[in-house]
């Protein structure tokens, strides 16, 4: 059975260890954890995890954020996935540093990256591991804030907290959706 595992980010050394750019870390870090190494192709660079009989295609899309749906749209077009083994990481201000939050459905809450794909697949019915990126920023700043790097504070737990994300990824696709809520989300 094959999944499609979308971190979100945008590409480019200047981005790289954003706020912003949590979905593309939360990958690297499954990427890394397996001896992984992710292939520059159409619309993203992708790298295969197989755990257990699935197959686990981990997608960092080169689209940049606003335009993520159309990485996401040829990918699970290329490899044949359906949209309920879709599971797409995205940073989320409205939930503090370090906080998961697994869902098989919702809003955009203003993420331009989820907005888009939601719009190319005409559906807001896809899951979606929020990760908290928390919202400690002056008014007016939010821009700055989220394309701005973690805290020395934030930092101190990031390994953890990519490895329990790491563990969520594969639990959604060897569980399912609603076995592994209630597993993650009470915590």
């Amino acid at each position: 059975m094959k999944y499609l595992i979308v971190g979100l980010g945008n590409i480019g050394a200047e981005y790289r260890n954003t706020r912003h750019n949590i979905g593309f870390m939360v990958l690297d870090a499954l990427a890394k954890a397996s001896n992984l190494v992710f292939a520059d192709g159409r619309y993203g660079a992708t790298a295969t995890l197989s755990v257990k009989g699935r197959q686990l295609i981990l997608l960092k899309p080169s689209t940049y954020m606003n335009l993520s749906g159309n990485a996401v749209r040829y990918w699970m077009q290329k490899e044949n996935v359906a949209l309920e083994n879709v599971l797409v990481v995205v940073d989320d201000l409205a939930l503090p540093f370090g906080s998961l939050r697994l869902k098989g459905k919702g809003s955009d809450a203003g993420h331009n990256g989820l907005k888009h794909i939601a719009e190319i697949l005409g559906t807001q019915n896809y899951a979606r591991l929020r990760f908290g990126i928390g919202n400690d920023f002056p008014r007016g700043q939010q821009i700055d804030y989220v394309l701005g790097n973690f805290s020395e504070e934030d930092m101190k737990t990031m390994d953890e907290r990519l490895e329990t994300a790491g563990n969520i990824v594969k639990s959604f696709c060897l569980a399912g959706l609603n076995i592994t809520m209630n597993q993650y989300n009470k915590k």
